[in-house]
């Protein structure tokens, strides 16, 4: 059996966990081709391992369960739930799964993936209703810079419509969708997707290990300094503290203020925060979470600045060799 599951295997285990009365009303909501890939799937499983059985039902939970937090509240507050129910790390996981099926389900998909120069192109011509409708579904970012080449009367129209639309029929929707697609696939391949990027990069070299790390930031900063600037800025973040070990945790509390860390904490998990104070006498944690408590409310940007000269000495230590952050097999301790 493979070690990972595909979505659709996954999906296939899930509707045959539920069983065939609700698993029929499930598949009667989704697409044609998504049907014909779940149900040739279903037929050729002959069994599932109980222990991938029950981890597609806990994923499935998780899932669902974010998506509520996300309607309930957006996304901060789904993040702040999650990551108390099930940590940092798996609750990142289950919001990046979510943001992927989310993107994939809004209509428009293809204007969100399209080249902004194509796409300001093609929406030009286009009436100022649909325009404003196809903005909507988009990245507020990519919509600005689209917004911000129209003729200003242009932009003052859309910016009218986007501002008054309320309700749009899903027939509708589909309709201008399906126009637009036609358009825009002799200029952008549909199944091209976003991939590299610093993001990316960050998440190899967190796996690497810290000879491969030293070699490619020591010659990127020779060939890309701002590249290397910004992807050293990214490599190590905050919550990551939760995956240090005790002595390491120790010896940065040691040259952290207290301001620094009360300010920190305001804005960390449960599971960051427990893994801070369980590294400090007793007297001291409880003197930080009476300044935690009565700091009041703090911005967010202030928050993340203390974290940030946080992650600084962090880095520092670890280049110094005073503490140890796990980076892939190369890298581990002996005892």
């Amino acid at each position: 059996m493979q070690g990972k599951s595909s979505g659709v295997r996954k999906a296939a285990i899930l509707l045959i966990a539920l069983g065939p009365d609700i698993s029929s009303q499930i598949l009667k909501q989704l697409p044609d081709n998504l049907i014909q890939k779940i149900t040739y799937e279903i037929a050729n499983i002959n069994y599932v391992e109980p222990y991938e059985r029950d981890k597609v039902i806990e994923d499935f939970l998780d899932m669902a369960s974010a998506r509520e937090y996300v309607l309930d509240g957006g996304i901060d507050y789904a993040r702040n739930l999650l990551n108390k129910a099930l940590g940092t790390q798996r609750a990142k996981e289950v919001l990046d799964v979510l943001s992927q099926i989310q993107q994939r389900e809004r209509p428009f998909a293809i204007a969100r993936k399209a080249d902004t120069h194509q796409l300001i192109n093609l929406l030009l011509n286009e009436h100022p209703q649909t325009i404003a409708l196809i903005m909507c579904y988009m990245q507020p970012d990519k919509a600005a810079t689209v917004l911000s080449e129209f003729p200003p009367e242009l932009q003052t129209e859309i910016a009218e419509r986007i501002g008054t639309i309320n309700r749009t029929s899903p027939t509708v929707i589909k309709r201008i969708e399906k126009i637009m697609e036609d358009k825009f696939s002799s200029l952008v391949e549909n199944e091209t997707e976003t991939v590299g990027g610093v993001k990316t990069l960050v998440e190899i070299l967190n796996s690497v290990d810290r000879g491969t790390e030293r070699n490619i930031i020591g010659e990127l900063e020779t060939t890309q300094p701002e590249l290397a600037d910004v992807v050293k800025a990214n490599l190590f973040v905050f919550e990551d503290v939760v995956n240090l070990d005790k002595g390491s945790i120790q010896r940065i509390l040691r040259e952290v203020s207290t301001e620094d860390l009360a300010l920190a904490l305001k804005g960390a998990s449960e599971e960051v925060s427990a893994i801070v104070f369980a590294n400090m006498s007793s007297r001291a944690a409880e003197m930080l979470k009476e300044d935690i408590q009565f700091m009041g409310p703090v911005r967010i940007s202030t928050v993340e600045e203390a974290q940030s000269r946080i992650v600084s000495i962090i880095r520092r230590l670890d280049e110094a060799g005073e503490i140890v952050i796990a980076r892939g097999d190369k890298d581990s301790v002996i005892i």
